[in-house]
């Protein structure tokens, strides 16, 4: 069983993103993460293949720079086999769209029957690079998956999916790609010969030339989409404290709804 799955290096949930003056793009303090539901996705491949006793985990993510290197070693502290990652200029600036093609066209021809990857980065939370990594593969995809399950006549998975007011239950062939939501299971903390290893690891990269695709299709010239701006959110009114008894102190809150906050 060949499990790759997709990995996102993303700020920490505690750094300080401030949106910029011009409202051009954000600062971020320079603290970073394995995307949660990544972690969960990582999790549930080293799960599989020790289920069945045999294969590969590979953990592959697009982007330049030590933090998507950091994140490709959490992957491989965890327990992966190999750590794969797209770093050329041309990708730079590129959204969902132009990340899955980039993404999907370095694993066509690769050998993997199951790819798994986050319900979604914490840091955009988009939730649709997997499923469009599926798409250009021609493979089938299910998303917010809780449960995995091996059908015992093999190349097919049975899985639970969250949907609302409950869970749905859906067979699919291999190869299919699964996105992996809160719950699916517990991720393990690497081992401290896990982390050793993931500090000596090779992490193979890929550039533009190899995956085969034009600077057009990648990149912020082969996305589908453009942020224009960012807005900063609005500041909070100050909090008025009311002290008194509790008969003036009703008549308080009741005067400053009616006066203030026009609610009433």
């Amino acid at each position: 069983m060949h499990i790759w799955v997709l990995i996102k290096q993303v700020p920490d949930s505690e750094a300080r993103i401030q949106v910029k003056a011009d409202e051009s793009g954000v600062e971020i303090e320079d603290r970073y993460t394995l995307n949660f539901f990544d972690s969960l996705a990582v999790e549930e491949a080293l799960r599989i293949k020790e289920q069945v006793g045999s294969g590969s985990v590979t953990v592959i993510s697009l982007g330049g720079g030590q933090k998507s290197i950091e994140a490709l070693r959490t992957g491989i502290a965890m327990g992966a086999d190999e750590a794969i990652l797209l770093e050329d200029p041309a990708f730079a600036g590129g959204d969902e769209y132009a990340t899955a093609k980039a993404l999907a066209a370095a694993m066509k021809g690769m050998a993997w029957d199951m790819i798994l990857c986050g319900r979604e980065a914490f840091d955009d939370s988009a939730g649709i690079v997997g499923p469009l990594v599926a798409e250009f593969l021609s493979i089938p995809h299910i998303t917010t998956v809780v449960k995995i399950d091996l059908a015992p006549e093999g190349r097919a998975v049975i899985v639970e999916r969250e949907i609302e007011g409950g869970k749905e239950v859906i067979k699919a062939p291999l190869p299919v790609l699964l996105s992996a939501q809160k719950g699916l299971n517990e991720p393990r903390v690497p081992p401290v010969m896990g982390v050793m290893k993931a500090m000596r690891a090779e992490i193979k990269k890929i550039d533009l030339h190899a995956i085969g695709l034009s600077q057009a299709e990648v990149g912020r010239t082969g996305s589908r989409e453009e942020i224009v701006r960012y807005h900063r959110p609005p500041e909070r009114p100050p909090v008025t404290m009311i002290q008194g008894e509790a008969a003036d102190m009703v008549q308080k809150v009741v005067a400053l709804l009616k006066e203030e906050a026009k609610v009433i």
